[in-house]
């Protein structure tokens, strides 16, 4: 449980920061979309094992 909390934390503030300097991470399936720090750790705190592979995925692509 300390791990999950510690990761949806991280993630939080992760992408808060990546969202100031002008670079949020995004992800978008569909009519899906991803792209705010409380939806990313929502996601990553309902669904762990999908969320945060592929938060890490989405925060490494550029352009």
């Amino acid at each position: 449980m300390v791990v999950l909390l510690a990761t949806v934390l991280w993630v939080y503030q992760d992408a808060s920061a990546q969202a100031r300097r002008g670079t949020p991470v995004f992800f978008s399936v569909g009519s899906v979309e991803v792209s705010k720090p409380a939806t990313w750790a929502l996601g990553c705190l309902c669904a762990w094992i999908v969320f945060t592979p592929l938060y890490l995925t989405c925060r490494r692509v550029k352009g």
